[in-house]
């Protein structure tokens, strides 16, 4: 079997790759019957000599591959007709901007396999990057609050080596007496929360936030039901909020009138209330004046998130009372950071984090018939059409909706 590591095409250039030199040799060696080519790329964050270091073929012609990987969508043009690739596409919620590439691939024979969408039986995700963008979030929340309030100077992670650069920088800094509500329970929650704990800020539990002074910096982590409740005033269940969130209502109020710094890390579903809307942010409890919006859902459930902002540029104020972007250390703004492809920023550390699930998830399924169904599962189209699972879609790639 023969897989190749595509070069990232993608404006504004990303240096991730699926496997680094280190894992791809590895990965090579034990399976016997395997052999990965490298495209050649000026960007990646592993240098081509640093492939060719270990024994890796570097190839500019990649037609004759069994498999290409990739990180993000591929450019309709550089797409190879009659082959079968692995990229995040960011098709699977019917994104109109990808409209035209989800036909190419269709129109080009082309079998496309969506990291997004590796997943268990039961429909867990196995594969991404969702630590690292919440190492970065939060990291650069911090970086805000710094710049804002003429506190402390940390660097951009875009100009530091790695997670360990990042976490040195954060070493050197005081965090105010300052509240943090961090929301969600998945990887990206995980990461930002690594960042709090590295910084030695007290974890304390929802009740003790709500209604406690501290002398000190702390967060809390609230989930699905510390922020949403029945609007019936019955008690709410997980399960039910998930199957059918009509019933609720946001409960995000109480922890807005006690917080400085919001870091969104949730996962916001399709018709759950908002978190906070523009009416929320003007009232004169609303305390909140800084947030760092991994989740990153524009115009959505977080208010202040008026756009995506972007690594050269991660900050912008939102003022309540005119509903309007200002700077983001205007007075009487929430500081936004919005930027909305953060791993970016820790392109090696990223890489080789992602590659170690690839490696442990997908690679096998290549050599054992797809025994548990990963292949099966994130396989979106086969024979230029859309495969049971994603037929869903097909409305949308005629432009029907």
């Amino acid at each position: 079997m023969k897989i190749g590591l595509i070069k990232e095409r993608k404006t504004p250039p990303d240096r991730r790759v699926v496997l680094s030199p280190q894992k791809a040799k590895e990965v090579q060696m034990q399976f016997e019957d395997l052999q990965f080519v490298v495209e050649p790329s000026d960007i990646r964050i592993f240098s081509d000599e640093a492939y060719a270091q270990q024994n890796l073929h570097l190839e500019s012609d990649l037609s004759n591959c069994d498999v290409l990987l990739g990180v993000k969508e591929v450019p309709i043009d550089s797409l190879i007709p009659h082959t079968s690739y692995f990229f995040f596409s960011h098709t699977i919620k019917k994104q109109p901007y990808n409209r035209n590439l989800l036909k190419a691939i269709l129109d080009k024979n082309i079998q496309l396999y969506d990291h997004e969408v590796v997943t268990d039986s039961l429909g867990n995700r196995l594969i991404g990057f969702g630590r690292y963008a919440g190492l970065v979030g939060a990291y650069n929340g911090f970086r805000a609050l710094g710049l804002r309030d003429r506190l402390f100077s940390l660097s951009k992670v875009d100009d530091l080596a790695d997670l360990e650069a990042v976490k040195k920088e954060l070493d050197a800094i005081r965090v105010p007496n300052i509240k943090i509500c961090l929301s969600g329970l998945g990887k990206v929650a995980k990461g930002a929360k690594e960042i709090l704990d590295h910084l030695k800020i007290r974890q304390v539990g929802v009740e003790e936030y709500l209604s406690e002074t501290f002398q000190e910096p702390v967060y809390t982590i609230i989930h699905v039901l510390d922020y949403n409740r029945r609007k019936d005033g019955e008690p709410g269940k997980i399960s039910e909020f998930f199957l059918d969130p009509a019933p609720y209502e946001s409960d995000f109020m109480r922890f807005a009138k006690v917080t400085d710094f919001f870091i969104a890390g949730h996962f916001y579903g399709d018709n759950a209330p908002y978190l906070f809307t523009r009416k929320d942010a003007r009232h004169p409890d609303f305390k909140i004046n800084l947030v760092a919006d991994i989740s990153c859902d524009i115009d959505g459930p977080v208010a202040s998130t008026l756009r995506a902002s972007t690594i050269e540029d991660p900050f912008y104020g939102y003022d309540p009372q005119t509903e309007s972007e200002v700077a983001f250390d205007a007075k009487n703004a929430i500081t936004v950071m919005a930027v909305d492809n953060l791993p970016c920023e820790l392109p090696k550390d990223a890489s080789e984090g992602f590659g170690q699930m690839f490696t442990e998830h997908v690679i096998p399924a290549f050599f054992n018939g797809d025994l548990d169904g990963i292949l099966e599962r994130a396989r979106m189209t086969k024979a230029g059409k859309l495969t049971p699972r994603y037929s869903y879609l097909q409305d949308f790639v005629e432009g029907k909706e």
